[in-house]
């Protein structure tokens, strides 16, 4: 891998990284993410392929194509496509513009199952809960923990990524994929988020019966505590596996937001809730 850089070399990564901010502003149907991808390029090819301007047009073209990837990710596509692109420009026999698509296009897969995986489903969890309970008692480091934890993490990640595949080259695929690294990190990242869930579910969610039956003679059932003997926790599972098969059949998450507040709002008007 390599480890030095070049002033030269140095700019043009701070090129890819600050570029790739943009990567939601033309975001389509279309290309997806492939326009921003070109504009991140944008000088780089201007740069390496100075003086062949056929080379360059082809670039500017091949790098517009279908591109979507978890935003993080991505990095790692771009600093490949920058070294590909330079080792093309330096000598077009050996790289050909296929190879360049195709490896482009076998990485952005399993990058966004890793990336979405990693973020969405793990860090977001961890430092929003970190942040919710810190928030929900009035600290407003809440907010800034959730920030600088995962927005920190996010661009910390881009950043060594794109060094990552512009040092690596092509052999990022063969290192990743024959090590087996790829599954392992997925794997890992789902384990972590749904342990994360799950304890976030146990901290954050409260259901509450106060409703207390007359049983006769004097003596009344406290249901709440009739819960809490079967399983302490009870209601908040059901609450969120009943959320869950909602959405499974597709019902809308503002939908399922709306039916919990009506019900909320018509079990306290009973005194069930």
């Amino acid at each position: 891998m390599k480890k030095v850089y070049t002033p030269e070399e140095k700019k043009n990564l701070r090129h890819l990284f600050w570029r790739s901010g943009h990567f939601w502003a033309t975001f389509n149907m279309v290309k997806m993410m492939g326009q921003t991808y070109a504009f991140c390029l944008f000088p780089i090819l201007n740069e390496v392929y100075a003086g062949n301007e056929e080379l360059r047009r082809e670039a500017m073209l091949r790098n517009t194509e279908f591109f979507n990837c978890n935003a993080s990710m991505s990095g790692l596509c771009l600093g490949v496509s920058y070294a590909l692109e330079k080792e093309r420009a330096a000598n077009p026999e050996s790289v050909s513009p296929q190879m360049i698509t195709n490896i482009k296009t076998s990485l952005m897969g399993p990058l966004a199952a890793i990336g979405d995986s990693l973020f969405f489903n793990c860090i977001r969890v961890i430092s929003g809960g970190i942040g919710i309970a810190l928030a929900s008692q009035g600290n407003p480091l809440g907010v800034v923990l959730f920030v600088a934890i995962y927005g920190g993490s996010f661009l910390a990640l881009k950043w060594i990524l794109i060094k990552l595949g512009y040092g690596l080259g092509t052999n990022v695929i063969t290192e990743a994929f024959h090590s087996g690294i790829i599954n392992m990190i997925t794997q890992s990242a789902c384990i972590m988020g749904l342990m994360m869930v799950g304890a976030l579910v146990a901290q954050m969610v409260s259901v509450q019966i106060p409703l207390i039956l007359p049983m006769g003679g004097g003596a009344e059932m406290v249901v709440q505590t009739i819960f809490d003997e079967i399983m302490p926790g009870l209601l908040e599972l059901g609450l969120l596996f009943g959320i869950v098969a909602l959405l499974k059949r597709k019902w809308k998450p503002i939908t399922v937001i709306a039916l919990i507040l009506v019900m909320a709002v018509v079990g306290s008007f009973f005194g069930i809730f």
